[in-house]
């Protein structure tokens, strides 16, 4: 069927709009990789601008004019129509958009600039009360923001729900904590049962592994994965992340530690995994709202995948070791494959999230929902964050931060926007990174002897054929049952756990 001409309206406005949004990202990754400290100012007035900008074209009535002309088009198209969902997922976007007033927008998007550059001076200097005020006020819009969007859904019954729904769709509090408690079930007798094993030495880790070399060994590796250089890059930056201009430029960010081989390689292979799933959405949906991964747990999917199920497996490092034995002669020359597959993988309660084990990992994030929920509701003051964090670690971990910066201070997130809605997709990636690769081992069984032979083809042609190209054309719960069959799963991951580390500690599970 010939789209009527509401519809190439419709993406003209939208190509407008997500051009305001790539401009917003350009300069988000500026701020956050080469930006002077004297441009913070005025990066916040800047982004703060264009956001409006954008909430308006977006609310324009003339977009849900158009809208309301194409639901009979709409209705005459297969669901599965580029069409057909391009219409579907703008509707919603408008939706959302016109229920956030566009002054609030500007207001927080002003806000998180000067929180994220007050926070990334303020980190190193472990000073959480330099970065207090701000985070009230962050909890103060994150409120704001949950509210404006309750109209949405007359199932929402927490103020996070509509946080958490914008970002994992179709989840809210209640889902969330039933997933997290199946898991946490599982977690806590494998981690007791590690605990009281053997001791894994990792001191091979810590030694002199100069930065620029870490980073060209991890380049090359996910240039293999199928990251592709000429539509990204990489930078460092304080916290590690991916971001997308347009379909022609994804890039990634990573740090290093010159003190510790991994921390650079795995944050590399981790946001080469986000940047890889952007590069592979139809190239057709850029500059709409289909041109973008569909949820932050599907999204996370990836990076866990490629940083972890291919990363840190035995296979990988079967191909990969003798190169970096090559790379770093001094200093490994004596150590054994065994030795390294093992020290990569230590299970160990830790207090950085970014750096902790796939076992305990999500425990990290356990520990942030919870105080989001307690934040939102009122029940956890932001002056007395510091103290709950470290009696929670203790508690949950064995183990307590000495200092703000590796504890309350340590992830980005909380200082570079809202406080909710962000950190359950971490372990609903994990999750699902577990249950699809147990899902593309049906139809290629043949993958982890490929990953043996440093071939990653067949992985990374299955994960674009089945969720890469598909961009948000399709939302979390609909993408998860259409490549699996069924919802989301916790057994896949806890089976993947139990049988990976009980071979590494012969335990008998």
């Amino acid at each position: 069927m010939e789209a009527p001409a509401q519809y190439s309206e419709l993406k003209k406005r939208l190509s407008e709009i997500y051009d305001l949004y790539g401009a917003s990202s350009v300069l988000g990754w500026d701020q956050a990789t080469y930006m002077p400290p004297g441009g913070a100012a005025a990066r916040a007035r800047q982004l703060g601008t264009l956001s409006k900008l954008a909430q308006e074209k977006l609310t324009d009535p003339a977009i849900g004019k158009l809208l309301d002309e194409l639901r009979s088009f709409e209705n005459n198209l297969s669901r599965d129509s580029d069409e057909a969902s391009l219409i579907r997922v703008t509707r919603r976007s408008y939706q959302i958009a016109t229920l956030i007033p566009p002054a609030l927008v500007e207001e927080i998007s002003n806000h998180i600039a000067m929180a994220y550059q007050t926070w990334a001076k303020a980190r190193p200097e472990n000073n959480f009360v330099a970065v207090q005020d701000n985070l009230e006020k962050t909890l103060d819009y994150s409120r704001q923001y949950a509210e404006s969007l309750r109209p949405l859904d007359s199932n929402y019954r927490h103020v996070m729900d509509p946080l958490i729904d914008l970002s994992d769709y179709g989840m809210q509090v209640e889902t969330v904590q039933s997933v997290f408690t199946e898991l946490r079930q599982a977690l806590v007798p494998l981690v007791k049962a590690i605990s009281e094993s053997s001791v894994t030495d990792d001191a091979c880790l810590y030694q002199s592994f100069p930065g620029d070399q870490q980073l060209a060994f991890a380049k090359e590796v996910i240039q293999k994965f199928g990251y592709d250089f000429q539509r990204g890059r990489q930078d460092p930056t304080h916290h590690p992340f991916a971001t997308r201009f347009s379909a022609g430029d994804v890039r990634i960010t990573t740090r290093v530690d010159d003190h510790h081989l991994g921390d650079g390689i795995f944050a590399t292979f981790h946001e080469s995994g986000h940047g890889m799933y952007e590069q592979g959405i139809n190239v057709d949906f850029d500059a709409t709202p289909l041109g973008g991964g569909t949820s932050a747990g599907i999204h996370e999917s990836q990076s866990r995948t490629w940083e972890n199920i291919v990363g840190r497996s035995r296979a990988f490092w079967e191909h990969y070791y003798a190169p970096l034995q090559a790379l770093f002669p001094d200093q490994l020359k004596n150590v054994s494959l065994d030795t390294f597959y093992r020290a990569i993988n230590k299970v160990e309660p830790s207090l950085v999230r970014v750096k902790a084990d796939e076992v305990t990992y999500n425990l990290h994030i356990m520990v942030r929902f919870d105080f989001e929920l307690a934040l939102l509701e009122g029940k956890l003051a932001v002056k007395d964050l510091p103290e709950a964090w470290n009696a929670r670690y203790q508690a949950d971990l064995g183990i307590t931060p000495s200092d703000y910066k590796d504890g309350v201070m340590q992830d980005v997130h909380w200082f570079a926007g809202l406080i909710g809605g962000a950190f359950q997709g971490y372990t609903l990636g994990n999750i699902l990174g577990a249950q699809f690769y147990q899902t593309a081992l049906k139809s290629h069984p043949e993958i982890p002897a490929e990953i043996g032979q440093g071939k990653f083809d067949t992985l990374y042609g299955w994960l674009r054929a089945n969720i890469y190209q598909h961009g948000s054309k399709y939302n979390a719960p609909e993408l998860i049952q259409r490549v699996t069959g069924g919802p989301l799963d916790v057994q896949p991951l806890v089976s993947y756990l139990y049988s990976k580390y009980g071979e590494i500690y012969g335990l008998n599970l």
